[in-house]
């Protein structure tokens, strides 16, 4: 087993690791604790949180299990790899954060929300685990898809060692392809089953990559995200801003429409398309997403 510590005082602007994976943007981590979520109003603290980290192209090429602890200005990892790499892509450590945050439109609401979530940075997933949890998302609250993910490892994924501990990666596409719709209800994902199914089916015969995405301008992107069963523009902007290092996405969920309805009344337009436009650039363009993240756990937390 590898050890070591990023010094977080070498990044442009805060990192806060409990904000970062707590906040609704990532479902692949776990507290071993058993405090994930546990708290309504999640930043700062010391906690350890663990995962395994799918395969992702052109930063590993195996899953790879990480621990990790934030203590003040020291991120503390294990692993049984130099995990520094594979960290600062799925935590965006590279992010200036700083520059990101002055670039925000001057407005009360979204100044409390930064000052209240300081160092909450947007995460960057493997594709097909963001893609499948998304799909998993619809009209359930964040501890529940949570659990979905977790069943979904220990019961399909491949153990892995570290230390004297046992992790289960996430499952392959063609892990899920191969299962039934009633097995995959036996774990609780309802009418989403045969959407993971599917989906699973499609990345593992290629008839698509979610990856694909990376090389298009964001709207067809979205569009193209939107092919996989179960995925409409939501959850398609939610798989570019958590997983494929887009920034400018604005999922309209239900506290964005929210904070729409009472702050941005004139933002919201005929559909999807055009109120995600006009939220964007009310939201400064090209880091609207980190923006609509900040406001997210703000109003989910009772900010406002």
């Amino acid at each position: 087993m590898e050890r070591g510590a990023i010094d977080l005082a070498t990044l442009d602007g805060a990192f806060d690791l409990q904000s970062t994976v707590e906040s609704g943007q990532s479902y692949l981590w776990n507290r071993p604790d058993g405090q994930m979520y546990a708290e309504s109003d999640v930043h700062g603290g010391d906690a350890w949180y663990e995962t395994v980290v799918s395969p992702i192209p052109g930063v590993s090429d195996e899953a790879v299990p990480i621990r990790i602890r934030q203590q003040d200005e020291s991120l503390q990892w294990e692993s049984t790899a130099d995990a520094v790499p594979i960290l600062t892509h799925i935590l965006r450590l590279d992010d200036d954060l700083a520059a990101i945050e002055a670039k925000t439109p001057p407005d009360a609401m979204l100044g409390r929300a930064f000052d209240r979530y300081a160092g909450m940075r947007l995460v960057r997933d493997p594709a097909f685990p963001s893609l499948i949890s998304f799909i998993c998302s619809a009209q359930m609250r964040v501890s529940r898809i949570h659990q979905m993910q977790q069943s979904l490892m220990e019961t399909y994924g491949e153990p892995i060692e570290l230390g004297d501990n046992t992790y289960y990666s996430y499952p392959t596409a063609e892990t899920l392809a191969a299962r039934t719709e009633d097995e995959l209800r036996d774990l609780s994902l309802g009418y989403r089953a045969p959407y993971v199914q599917r989906t699973a089916e499609m990345v593992a015969t290629e008839e698509s990559d979610p990856y694909d995405a990376q090389s298009l301008p964001y709207e067809e992107a979205r569009e193209l995200l939107t092919q996989f069963v179960g995925v409409g523009d939501k959850v398609s902007d939610c798989v570019l801003l958590f997983s494929l290092g887009f920034t400018e996405p604005v999922p309209l969920d239900t506290w964005i429409q929210t904070a729409i309805a009472e702050y941005y009344p004139d933002c919201e337009k005929s559909n999807y398309t055009n109120t995600s436009r006009a939220i964007r650039e009310r939201f400064g363009g090209e880091f609207a997403g980190y923006v609509q993240t900040y406001v997210f756990h703000h109003l989910r937390n009772g900010g406002e």
